[in-house]
């Protein structure tokens, strides 16, 4: 049953075709997502980078997902959004075919840069912003929280089965002979191939899924305070985040307990499915306690385990403390993109969403390399110390500046 006693259903009545094909695509990227940020560092070290140097194209890719996403701030509310979409779908097809032609630092830095590979589990790129206005249009506001936990359900389970196929080039060099370095680089032609069915799918959207009215004249006018009041809070969670994310974690446990690629993709496949389940969870809970609470309260303990996870003298209990971690970390985010699309104007959504990402892009843009650099020096696991101790000081800072800005449906 569902948290008003009506019977459980995935999408709410008055969704059409435009949100399937929104959800539906959020899916597959999930999956393309889920197998790169844990065959990037695989495939990096199999070319004799240095971790440090993994780390550099780890961060590259969130820094020029960043500015891409800054550009896309001051221009979205001057176009139409669906024609947006489809530019960033041809570049995902562009990363991911070019990806694998390079064997050198620079070139696949450059990649990295201006492409939309993702070393996170989660969605760090131009995608986010236009969906997440796009998919606010197709519902109520009633409904918003909960059409947004089913959006990060679907990134999420697809993800985990992402994980899963981090063990195909694996498979393929034993059972078919292929050259490892040659089925990994496969892969990341799949991506490519995602991009393309991407781009075909996002050609169909109607203008439905638009803002109505004319464009402003500036990106943001009437939200621009509490706009990057919430961009500059939000830095703080992803420069900690970006400590841990997830090519680093398998990286650490890589070095740490010298762990298979095959076996990291089925512990991340269940740390996918637990996240998954968090985001239905998520939006019972913001009914009950408000969306401000949820994200403060589901990430704090979550923090915790991410802090004391490198303690752990066994890979079982580091298991456990990062699958307990992965089990909350997540609720916060249909929490968080339900919010933000709440205190703005239907009109400066995507200039929303995308400058409140772009310094959370920047900030976990920048921390990877540190935490490249911290275990190219010691396998103990620092970076996810100092992560968790970042994230929390978030959770408490979010929860002081925000707790009386309601969103409508908590007037």
């Amino acid at each position: 049953m569902s948290e008003d006693g009506r019977p459980w259903r995935l999408l709410p009545p008055e969704a059409g075709a435009d949100l399937r094909k929104l959800l539906l695509m959020r899916a597959l990227r999930g999956f393309g997502d889920g197998y790169v940020s844990l065959l990037l560092p695989v495939y990096l070290m199999a070319l004799e980078f240095t971790p440090f140097q993994v780390g550099v194209i780890a961060a590259a890719t969130l820094v020029g997902s960043g500015a891409m996403v800054l550009g896309l701030g001051l221009i979205a509310h001057r176009f139409a959004q669906r024609r947006l979409l489809r530019v960033v779908a041809a570049l995902m097809a562009l990363s991911g075919f070019a990806f694998p032609l390079p064997d050198a630092f620079v070139p696949l830095l450059l990649i990295a840069l201006i492409g939309t590979l993702n070393p996170t589990s989660g969605d760090a790129s131009l995608f986010g912003p236009l969906e997440q206005s796009m998919v606010t249009q197709t519902v109520s506001d009633r409904n918003r929280t909960a059409v947004f936990a089913r959006y990060s359900l679907l990134g999420s389970l697809a993800g985990a089965f992402g994980a899963l196929a981090a063990g195909v080039p694996q498979w393929l060099s034993v059972h078919a002979g292929v050259e490892p370095v040659i089925a990994l680089k496969l892969m990341f032609v799949l991506y490519g191939v995602f991009g393309l069915v991407t781009l075909s799918v996002y050609w169909t959207l109607t203008p439905r899924v638009e803002p109505p009215g004319h464009a402003p004249a500036a990106p943001l006018v009437e939200s621009r305070s509490i706009v990057w009041k919430l961009a500059a809070v939000f830095s703080v969670d992803q420069f900690g985040g970006g400590f841990a994310v997830q090519s680093l974690v398998a990286l650490w446990l890589y070095q740490r307990f010298d762990l298979s690629p095959a076996l990291a993709g089925q512990i991340f496949f269940v740390a996918g499915l637990l996240a998954a389940g968090s985001y239905l969870v998520s939006s019972r809970v913001a009914r009950r306690i408000g969306l401000v609470n949820t994200m403060v309260f589901t990430h704090l303990p979550a923090n915790v385990f991410l802090v004391i996870t490198p303690f752990m003298p066994t890979l079982e209990l580091a298991i456990l403390t990062l699958l307990l971690r992965y089990s909350m970390s997540s609720m916060d985010v249909p929490a968080r993109t339900s919010y933000v699309m709440a205190v703005v104007p239907p009109h400066e959504r995507a200039a929303a969403a995308s400058f409140t990402a772009v310094p959370r892009t920047f900030a976990s843009g920048v921390s990877p390399a540190i935490a490249g650099w911290m275990l190219g020096l010691s396998s103990f696991g620092w970076p996810l110390v100092v992560g968790g101790v970042l994230k929390i000081g978030y959770d408490l800072l979010l929860l002081r500046m925000f707790s009386a800005v309601k969103p409508p449906e908590e007037r």
